[in-house]
């Protein structure tokens, strides 16, 4: 049985419904210039040809113990997730938080160490390509998510996994990303419910030259991560509180119906 207390990324997902779309990305000219973000996930590789360069970073080995400096990728994982942001967003600083060692889980009180690092290191931008269906910890989370946003923190996360909420990404103040099969990559979507205001987007990472994209990895993990190459281009004009009004004016534009050409 899985421990309750665990999460795991879902790096893989139903069979994909999207085609190509060639459509203006949102904030064309920006790329997260002066911010700087951090990758909660399993480490990065910095000599992948998608990675443009990491500042630095930690591996969370337990909830009390840190080791600076080490965040070797043998996943995979944070690796892509990585290039999925650095495609939109390849002037940011970035820093690689490595919580997944030998598997995509850990648990929740590791998650909330890495979070605490990242407040800490005084990011921008938080990325969560991840979320635990453990209510338990609502209240931890809430508190780390209320701390960052007194620092001007944004954390995005994933909002639900198989139809099911989950922490980080459904509480107040995180950016909470959904699925959306048909959007394209550099483009997001926003709703609005009882719940707040959520984003949907792309669930496919950057693509690999060879490999189809229907057997690279893919999932929600990738729709935080597009999600969060979109917000770093928007914070870069932008306060954090300023956040969901940026990215709601972007995908208002982008719904308008375009205007017929004058008669000659």
């Amino acid at each position: 049985m899985t421990n309750p207390s665990q999460f795991s990324t879902e790096p893989f997902s139903p069979e994909p419904r999207s085609t190509d779309v060639d459509l203006s990305p949102f904030f064309a000219g920006r790329s997260g210039r002066g911010l700087r973000v951090a990758i909660i996930d399993s480490g990065v590789n910095p000599r992948h040809p998608h990675i443009a360069g990491v500042a630095g970073g930690v591996s969370i080995l337990s909830p009390d113990e840190l080791e600076e400096g080490s965040f070797t990728d043998v996943l995979g994982h944070g690796t892509a997730v990585m290039a999925a942001i650095q495609e939109k967003a390849p002037d940011a600083e970035y820093f690689a938080v490595k919580l997944f060692h030998n598997s995509l889980r850990t648990t929740t009180p590791a998650l909330l160490s890495a979070i605490e690092w990242a407040i800490a290191k005084r990011v921008d931008v938080v990325n969560l390509s991840l979320g635990t269906l453990n209510f338990d910890y609502k209240n931890q989370f809430q508190e780390a998510v209320e701390r960052a946003a007194a620092h001007g923190i944004v954390l995005v996360s994933a909002r639900e996994a198989d139809g099911k909420a989950c922490l980080p990404g459904v509480l107040p103040g995180v950016i909470g990303v959904g699925l959306d099969w048909d959007c394209p990559r550099n483009r997001c979507r926003v709703a609005h419910d009882e719940g707040g205001v959520h984003y949907f987007a792309s669930g496919y990472p950057r693509s690999l030259p060879g490999m189809p994209k229907e057997r690279n990895l893919r999932g929600i993990s990738f729709a935080v991560a597009n999600m969060t190459g979109l917000v770093l281009c928007a914070r870069e004009s932008c306060s954090a509180q300023q956040i969901h009004e940026t990215l709601a004016a972007e995908c208002a534009v982008a719904s308008e119906p375009p205007v017929p050409a004058a008669e000659p």
